[in-house]
């Protein structure tokens, strides 16, 4: 008798507590029809031509912060408004869009005399960028996100005497994807967004599904 009790005081239990657990997560889930996500793009759940229900909880799980290049007016504000201690904001070299140029405005100051690898003549202020011969006339850039800052400099010098193919991103490897984030808010551009994670990058001159491996 007493194993019998035992038996109905345990199953009660613990039918008690799945029930909590049940009743706690459809509060914390509940869809919220008539709502609209304001995705840059598909997700699984929804193809932008009705409102969606997916719950803020579960939207925000399938979306992450991104920073949109032909926005960007490279103000400065992704090196010192993120909460992290170096800037999860990276540049980005576009290879596909380079020029390889010897005289390259992302890498070098507009008024240097003649060109060369010396720290007095990188605009970069961390000297993040590499460059590398490859034949002539032609050399490679590429960026060491250890050094990067996103201070976008090196973007704004590429976009100004070249073709753009510096751009600045929210790398998602470095970003901690914060509810409100301190840059968007701090944006004076409006650049950022929420945009799916499954295609967490948005760079101009790229097609988009090659993104997902950058």
């Amino acid at each position: 008798m007493q194993d019998r009790r035992k038996f109905i005081h345990t199953f009660v239990r613990g039918g008690l507590l799945t029930g909590v657990t049940l009743l706690g997560g459809f509060l914390v889930l509940r869809d919220k029809d008539g709502e609209f996500c304001g995705l840059d793009g598909h997700c699984s759940k929804c193809d932008k031509s009705s409102t969606c229900s997916l719950s803020p909880a579960a939207h925000f799980r399938q979306s992450v912060w991104q920073l949109d290049p032909s926005k960007c007016i490279q103000c400065g504000r992704c090196a010192t408004e993120c909460v992290m201690t170096l800037s999860a904001v990276k540049c980005t070299h576009v290879y596909a869009m380079c020029g390889y140029c010897d005289l390259c405005g992302g890498y070098l100051k507009p008024d240097i005399k003649t060109i060369s690898t010396a720290a007095e003549n990188q605009l970069c202020p961390t000297n993040a960028i590499r460059r590398k011969y490859i034949e002539e006339p032609f050399f490679e850039y590429e960026i060491d996100e250890a050094l990067c800052i996103g201070c976008g400099k090196c973007v704004k010098g590429c976009s100004a005497f070249g073709n753009g193919s510096l751009q600045l991103q929210v790398r998602h490897d470095r970003c901690v994807n914060c509810n409100e984030c301190s840059i968007a808010r701090n944006c004076p551009s409006e650049a950022f967004s929420r945009v799916p994670a499954s295609s967490p990058y948005l760079l101009n001159g790229i097609d988009q599904d090659s993104t997902k491996k950058i």
